[in-house]
C-alpha cells in the first residue's frame, strides 16, 4: 500500500489495534522502509501485515514484522499465512537478509501462522 491508498487504511480500522489516523497513517507511509500490505475479502479488509526494514552498520538490512491482525470472521483461512508470506517475498525482493518477529510465549494462534509460513523455532527472548 501507498498514501494514495490511505482511505483504504483509514476504512480498515477493525483490523487495528486502535483506529489509525490521518496524520499516524501519513507518517508511516512517509518512512522508507515502512511496508503495510492489506489482504481484502471483496471489498472488505480482511487482515493486515507491518513490517519495518531495520538497518545497521555492519549487517544487510532485516524485516521486522511489526503486527499482523486478521479479522474474526476471517481467521482459519490461511490469510495471516499469506500475509505474512507476501512480507516476507518483500523482504527478498528489497535484499533483506532475514525476517523477525517477536509474540509471546503462549499465542499460539501466532506461532501456528508463523510455522505455517516457514518460520523456524522460536528461541528464548531476554
Amino acid at each position: 500500500m501507498s498514501p494514495d491508498d490511505l482511505p483504504r487504511v483509514l476504512a480498515a480500522a477493525e483490523l487495528f489495534d486502535d483506529a489509525p489516523t490521518d496524520a499516524l497513517t501519513r507518517r508511516f507511509f512517509a518512512e522508507p522502509g515502512h511496508h503495510l500490505i492489506v489482504a481484502f475479502d471483496g471489498d472488505d479488509a480482511a487482515g493486515f501485515v507491518s513490517g519495518v526494514e531495520v538497518a545497521h552498520p555492519d549487517k544487510p538490512a532485516e524485516m521486522f514484522l511489526n503486527e499482523l491482525g486478521v479479522r474474526d470472521a476471517s481467521r482459519g483461512r490461511g490469510i495471516g499465512r499469506a500475509l505474512v508470506e507476501a512480507l516476507r517475498d518483500l523482504a527478498i525482493e528489497r535484499g533483506c537478509a532475514g525476517m523477525w518477529v517477536l509474540t509471546e510465549d503462549g499465542n499460539e494462534a501466532a506461532l501456528r501462522t508463523y510455522r505455517a509460513a516457514g518460520a523456524g523455532a522460536p528461541s528464548p527472548q531476554v
